[in-house]
């Protein structure tokens, strides 16, 4: 169904639509991380049903915490657009970072200065060995997109978010965002 495309750090990976593996069932993944060792992702787009609030002792309220993969679940990461205001963080693509001060970010939120369309957490991440990956895409698992919006990274509504992506992949995908989640329900 999909093309193959060479991945890269910064490229986003839209899963085959009826997807068997549970954990990238319908998933839109960031790769933060591409290289001979391995790549390391966040999926973008499975909300779990717990606020920040629940994991650490803060005073924030209504920030979700986003399932980034099966690997090291019971560690957060975060994801931000905010290097003016974080000061860090490990470039991803021209806008998006990959970590920094927690404590800060932490700090910031409370004080009203960032917000969840600057920043995302999660639990875990998603990591593939050197070639497994690239072996998916052949497989026609992923299609790999590395010219979209960077807007697409922090829509809230997951199966939006989804469907944003494949339609921003062009007319080629369109048609597959209406799929239905299950083909029985066709």
């Amino acid at each position: 169904m999909f093309n193959a495309e060479n991945p890269q750090q910064g490229s986003l990976l839209l899963s085959e639509p009826f997807m068997l593996d549970p954990n990238f069932e319908r998933s839109v993944v960031l790769l933060c991380e591409h290289n001979s060792e391995g790549t390391v992702g966040m999926i973008l787009n499975q909300r779990s049903q717990l606020l920040i609030t629940d994991i650490i002792d803060i005073e924030m309220v209504d920030f979700p915490l986003y399932i980034g993969g099966p690997v090291q679940n019971n560690a957060i990461f975060f994801l931000h657009r905010a290097i003016d205001k974080l000061g860090e963080g490990s470039p991803i693509t021209k806008d998006i970072y990959w970590g920094g001060d927690f404590e800060k970010a932490i700090m910031l939120i409370n004080e009203g200065i960032l917000s969840t369309d600057e920043i995302k957490f999660f639990l875990g991440y998603s990591g593939w060995a050197d070639g497994q990956l690239v072996d998916e895409i052949n497989q026609n698992s992923w299609a790999v997109h590395n010219t979209y919006n960077s807007e697409l990274t922090f829509i809230v509504d997951g199966e939006d978010l989804w469907k944003q992506a494949l339609i921003s992949l062009g007319p080629k995908y369109a048609h597959v965002a209406n799929f239905p989640r299950s083909p029985n329900l066709n």
